[in-house]
């Protein structure tokens, strides 16, 4: 037994007593969890998915799950309810509510004229947090922000400050039509705000421990209301950066420039306030963690989670067919780059004359599959189920990877580990293009190649169909890496982990004791109080 620098008896020299080692009992620790998501549908298409298998993975805890639906009007109904999740729909008809009166309208204004300013006037962007918590807190008090949201107004407002001197119009002059657009668009992503279980009730994210945000966005919205208003930390998760798939969406999007430019300036300031106030960020990749990085966020308060894949629990593939055959899987669309495929794979048969490519997955584009059978007839390739290239229209899965004999990838971009993962996990070498998290991914249990280049992405493919014992070196080393870093088991311990430590550094305090801007004090109160309640009973019963 070690002496402690702090008893008289070892300082003093004494000999040492041997201890008699004392069990004490083992306390779990039940954490209040608030699980804000945003998705299409109310509930899911399919069971076990990430959240799910989230909460399963950690029973322990108790979770409180809240959906923000983002589909089209009427997806909220389109699918029976699920008891435990509460929904609350961001398109279609606004919730019903009374209209604010005058002076309570004069309020609304105030504070919605300083977060359009904060959009669109480069000069105040700092008061794009102060508006939006303003606006929290009135709709807190009545719940007439989403019928404010909807009024003249509002609208008078945009317009007003929108066409205002020293704006930022560099997409163009807004029209009419124009404000009314984002006017409404900015209703649905202010919803949240307005939630009924943004409060200090059961079931509000007031009496929670914390609050776990998933995907980030409008999601977020109702986490920075309960952290400002009654101290609630929250973790947010991006599986793919949620603004840069904002940039993405809006290139497709039925609305003018100016319009874009508005609703892209208010991601852009969401995202920048939540990275701020959240207490962790855990991106699931580190390709997503350099785009936070980017964005603004602090490197201290960031921690990588890989996201676990369900193909971890499947058993690897069996036999190679007798037949060498590549293996594409993905959307058939110029992101996935099926034509550099092609080129390669046409180099390749030059040299082994009879291997054959089988490309997996659905059209991402109209007449996109009948523009690759023209080029690979234009190659010189036989296109057909038991020819020189195989279309394979089935949906993506892990069951291709059985069928061939080496995976390949040849992505312009891979923003997301879960294709990669899972041709990992089957046991198959992996050959793939180096774009987005292919490096993280596949590390030395892999090849990869520089993309763009279909001489470099022909030659690893004919390097591994030319040996079969490095091929199965690389596919079980694949196989084990993907199972350390993807199963279910190792997103779960450091949710875990991350869940205990948020709790333990972040003082607990009654929602009606909160003031709201004031910082947390730990040790405000003697550990009595919290045993006997704030009305002292303990006391004075002693």
């Amino acid at each position: 037994m070690l002496p402690c620098v702090w008893c008289p008896l070892c300082r003093s020299g004494a000999p040492a007593r041997r201890s008699v080692p004392v069990l004490l009992p083992v306390l779990e620790v039940v954490v209040r969890i608030a699980l804000l998501t945003e998705r299409a549908h109310a509930v899911p298409h399919r069971a076990g998915g990430w959240c799910d298998r989230l909460v399963a993975g950690l029973a322990e805890h108790e979770f409180e799950r809240y959906v923000l639906v983002a589909g089209p009007s009427g997806a909220e109904s389109a699918v029976p309810p699920d008891p435990g999740v509460r929904a609350l729909a961001l398109r279609g008809p606004r919730p019903p509510g009374r209209a604010p009166g005058p002076v309570r309208r004069r309020q609304y204004a105030a504070a919605y004229e300083q977060l359009i300013r904060a959009l669109v006037l480069p000069g105040e962007r700092a008061g794009f947090a102060a508006g939006l918590h303003r606006l929290a807190e009135l709709a807190r008090q009545d719940g007439a922000l989403p019928a404010f949201l909807a009024s003249g107004r509002a609208h008078q407002l945009l317009e007003q400050i929108w066409r205002s001197p020293g704006a930022d119009t560099a997409a163009g002059q807004p029209l009419v039509h124009d404000v009314l657009v984002a006017g409404d668009l900015l209703e649905q992503c202010l919803r949240p705000l307005a939630a009924d279980w943004c409060g200090d009730d059961a079931g509000g994210l007031g009496v929670a421990d914390l609050c776990h945000v998933v995907g980030g966005g409008p999601a977020v919205l109702p986490a920075l209301v309960a952290k400002e208003l009654y101290g609630v930390p929250f973790v947010l998760t991006e599986h793919g950066l949620h603004l840069r798939e904002q940039y993405l969406g809006y290139r497709q999007a039925p609305y003018r420039w100016p319009v874009r430019a508005l609703l892209l300036g208010f991601f852009r300031q969401l995202t920048a306030e939540s990275y701020r106030q959240a207490a962790l960020l855990t991106p699931g990749s580190g390709y997503d963690r350099e785009w936070q990085l980017r964005c603004g966020a602090d490197p201290a308060r960031i921690r990588v989670v890989h996201r676990d894949v369900p193909e971890a629990a499947r058993p690897a593939a069996g036999a190679e067919p007798e037949r060498p055959t590549l293996v594409w899987a993905g959307r058939l669309a110029p992101a996935a780059d099926p034509e550099l495929m092609l080129h390669a794979f046409a180099r390749l048969r030059r040299e082994i004359s009879g291997a054959r490519l089988l490309l997996h997955g659905p059209e991402g584009l109209p007449g996109y599959r009948a523009h690759c059978a023209a080029l690979a007839d234009r190659l010189g390739l036989a296109v057909g189920p038991e020819r020189d290239v195989c279309f394979d229209e089935a949906g993506p899965s892990a069951v291709p990877w059985e069928r061939g004999t080496v995976a390949v990838f040849s992505h312009r971009t891979l923003p997301v580990p879960r294709p990669l993962a899972a041709a990992m996990l089957s046991g198959r070498a992996v050959v793939a293009t180096d774009v987005g998290v292919a490096r993280e991914v596949l590390g030395p249990a892999g090849l990869l190649v520089p993309p763009g280049e279909p001489a470099a992405l022909a030659a690893a493919c004919q390097a591994l169909l030319a040996d079969r014992a490095r091929r199965e070196r690389l596919g079980r080393a694949g196989r084990q890496r993907a199972a350390e870093r993807f199963a279910v088991e190792p997103a779960a311990a450091a949710f875990r982990e991350v869940y205990l430590e948020l709790v333990s550094r972040w003082p607990a305090f009654a929602a009606t004791e909160r003031v709201p801007g004031a910082p947390a004090r730990p040790f405000a109160r003697p550990a009595e109080y919290w045993v006997t309640g704030a009305d002292g009973a303990w006391a004075k019963a002693s």
